[in-house]
């Protein structure tokens, strides 16, 4: 097999060989035809026999006559169309004329190669670039930073960005593949471990989805302020205030304060507490509040006729949803004594909650005073913190949207 050299008509697209100035299947003059007779001798190749009959038509062409060698040498310098082609290669209906190769069946021993040993043709262009080259694309996103957060989280179970292999504590490289533990994860590493070697009375354990747990913050010290700024720093939840909340020691015992912060700290009920009107407590993702029913009048107007509306129950009390950003949303007023709020078959039901049970919680009035209790919840109830409290272990906690567990690490 070898590779012939020819030139393809703009117009008809119809294969022509090298040296042909004029198409044989459309006659339209070849801007190459008579670059072919500048080519060194080795660079042409000889004509096939089916080549030659079909660069000889049947019928002669109506041509014009053939093009001067200063001509076909401009023509094929800067690649335009012929005169007669002008206006169409303007619009661009008719491409430039191409040299291309073409694979023709070897014509066995009797014709030598007339290409140069060795040689190689040209890499075709287009556009101005070779078509065989790649463009490569810088990518301009960078990579995220991690807060020390994060980056304690992965100092605890850290895994090789290379091979996916588990890298054991105090290993400086992977032991499979070789690749070094990143400095920010080392520095991480020794502030995570630095604080497990003075372990403090309590620490609180981030929970994560399904009860995973994540980071465990030792309270060494007698006070330690939660908030966007402090020692304990969540700056990645928008509902945590700058000075959130403060967790202390008094007489040995561990405590918790909120500090004026606007959404409050929230602490999981144990069975039942007593609660009082203008109180908040979680439920799922809802969050209630506590209101005394307000008192109707029931007297005719100055003219004597009666309001007319629907017909009233005897309550108690009523709960209000409270919305984000401080709207009420429903209120719901206790029949008889007790109202229950679940996700299905209670007086107030959320059937989209995914966090909340089916039975979650009831308030009951009993003696003149109103009790939160909680059903069995898989996720618990929580009730909004008025005052100081003391926190006993496994204790759990909602600051902003971050769910701690108060471990009692020593007597």
């Amino acid at each position: 097999m070898e590779q012939d050299i020819g030139i393809v008509c703009g117009h008809c697209e119809a294969y022509a060989a090298l040296r042909t100035t004029t198409c044989p299947s459309c006659s339209n003059r070849l801007a190459l035809g008579a670059f072919g007779a500048s080519l060194p001798h080795e660079a042409r190749l000889s004509p096939t026999p089916a080549e030659s009959l079909r660069a000889a038509p049947s019928e002669p062409p109506v041509s014009k006559a053939p093009p001067t060698t200063r001509e076909a040498a401009r023509l094929a310098g800067n690649g335009s169309a012929p005169p007669d082609d002008r206006s169409r290669a303007a619009r661009g209906d008719v491409p430039d004329p191409l040299v291309v190769g073409r694979t023709t069946p070897d014509p066995g021993p009797g014709r030598a190669d007339a290409r140069k040993p060795g040689s190689s043709p040209p890499p075709s262009t287009r556009g101005g670039r070779p078509s065989g080259a790649i463009a490569s694309v810088k990518s301009s996103s960078k990579p995220k930073s991690l807060s020390l957060e994060e980056l304690m989280d992965q100092a605890k179970n850290f895994v090789c960005r290379s091979c996916s292999t588990p890298v054991p504590v105090g290993h400086k490289f992977c032991g499979r593949c070789g690749a070094a533990v990143p400095p920010e994860i080392m520095n991480a590493r020794t502030q995570f471990f630095g604080q497990l070697q003075a372990p403090g009375k309590a620490k609180l354990i981030l929970i994560r989805g399904e009860g995973v747990e994540g980071l465990s913050y030792q309270l060494n010290a007698e006070q330690h302020v939660v908030g966007k700024a402090g020692q304990l720093v969540f700056p990645d939840d928008p509902f945590v205030s700058p000075r959130h909340a403060n967790f202390f020691y008094r007489n040995g015992t561990l405590c918790v304060r909120d500090e004026g912060s606007l959404n409050g700290v929230y602490v999981r009920v144990r069975g039942s507490v007593e609660i009082v009107p203008e109180d908040h407590f979680l439920a799922g993702e809802q969050v209630f509040r506590v209101d005394a029913t307000p008192k109707l009048n029931d007297q005719p107007g100055p003219d004597g006729t009666y309001f007319y509306s629907s017909p009233k129950h005897q309550s108690s009390f009523r709960i209000t949803q409270v919305l984000q950003g401080s709207g009420l949303g429903m209120t719901v007023c206790a029949r008889n004594s007790s109202l229950q709020i679940g996700r299905e078959g209670g007086d107030l039901n959320f059937p989209t909650d995914l966090y909340m049970s089916g039975s979650h919680c009831k308030i009951e009035e009993s003696g003149g005073g109103l009790t939160l209790t909680d059903m069995g919840s898989r996720n618990g109830t929580y009730i909004r913190l008025k005052a100081e409290r003391e926190l006993g272990h496994g204790d759990y906690l909602f600051i902003g949207r971050k769910l701690l567990r108060v471990e009692i690490t020593a007597a």
